[in-house]
């Protein structure tokens, strides 16, 4: 069959729920790659008239959330040994430089860390837990959490899925060019985000890390 042929037969309710469960798991502390599903799904949307922009929008979102809960209740119970844990299973998402940079985050913003925190793929991955070890009062998260996944959620959803619709048709018109040359835009700009990114991590990383014990609770 092809490729075009199995995208548009795909059900709509196995797209919303691969989203949800993603972007669930990924919010409760494990490393998933949430956004590229998100992305993928709204341009499948876009050309898709089965799947609706607007449930898809809102799986996106409850799995923000619920995910996001659940690390923190995680967090709050399991304390600095689940996040040793953690670096011992993921080196690279949660050693002791990015569990550094995340402290810092949350001693300076508080809940807004958890609000904007949605919108960076390292702090998406911290806020649950993290918020829930420093003990930040739930109420405060849950505001946060549930602004920053409508917001980040339904903000993607309908940028990618517009974009989407746009491209379609631009590409119906100019063919297999138009799709070359959208693909080289993308990863030009994917490569120079990605090193806007490290030179980032690595400011952040020369910064000292604070002692142990000595980040606040996020009252």
């Amino acid at each position: 069959m092809h490729i075009q042929e199995w995208l548009e037969n795909v059900p709509a309710i196995s797209v919303y729920l691969l989203v949800g469960i993603v972007i669930g798991v990924e919010s409760l502390g494990i490393p998933l790659p949430g956004e590229v599903v998100l992305v993928s799904a709204a341009l499948l949307a876009a050309g898709h008239d089965g799947i609706n922009p607007w449930i898809l929008g809102a799986c996106a979102t409850a799995g923000a959330v619920i995910g996001d809960s659940i690390g923190y209740a995680i967090g709050r119970k399991g304390g600095r040994p689940m996040l040793a844990w953690l670096g011992g299973k993921f080196p690279r998402h949660f050693g002791e430089s990015q569990i550094a940079t995340a402290e810092r985050s949350f001693q300076k913003w508080g809940m807004w860390a958890v609000f904007f925190g949605r919108f960076v793929a390292l702090l998406r991955i911290f806020a649950g837990p993290l918020a829930g070890v420093l003990h930040m009062p739930y109420w405060k998260f849950l505001i946060a959490n549930v602004l920053g996944g409508i917001i980040w959620a339904g903000g993607t959803t309908a940028v990618i899925y517009s974009v989407g619709v746009v491209a379609e048709d631009w590409l119906k018109r100019f063919s297999y060019l138009g799709l070359a040359i959208a693909v080289l835009i993308g990863l030009g700009s994917m490569l120079v985000v990605r090193n806007r990114a490290k030179k980032s991590a690595a400011r952040s990383a020369a910064q000292p890390a604070p002692e142990p014990g000595t980040v606040p609770a996020a009252d």
